[in-house]
């Protein structure tokens, strides 16, 4: 598990953990609505983590769980 900062930039999302100096964008999305936003995501360096399914509110600091490289 991770603390990570989530933000929309220029319509794409930046996902970023601190600790590991690591800025990468959402590629895909499970959920992507207003009212569910989150689950599965593949970010652009091929790496899968879990966001717990929200309404969208950026930006946002969650705690996600990272699945595979």
């Amino acid at each position: 598990m991770a603390k990570v900062m989530l933000r929309e930039e220029k319509g794409e999302v930046c996902f970023y953990i601190a600790k590991k100096d690591m800025e990468e964008t959402i590629k895909t999305i499970e959920f992507d609505t207003e009212e569910k936003w989150g689950g599965e995501v593949e970010l652009t360096n091929g790496e899968i983590w879990w966001i717990q399914p929200n309404p969208k509110k950026l930006p946002k600091e969650e705690v996600c769980k990272k699945l595979s490289d």
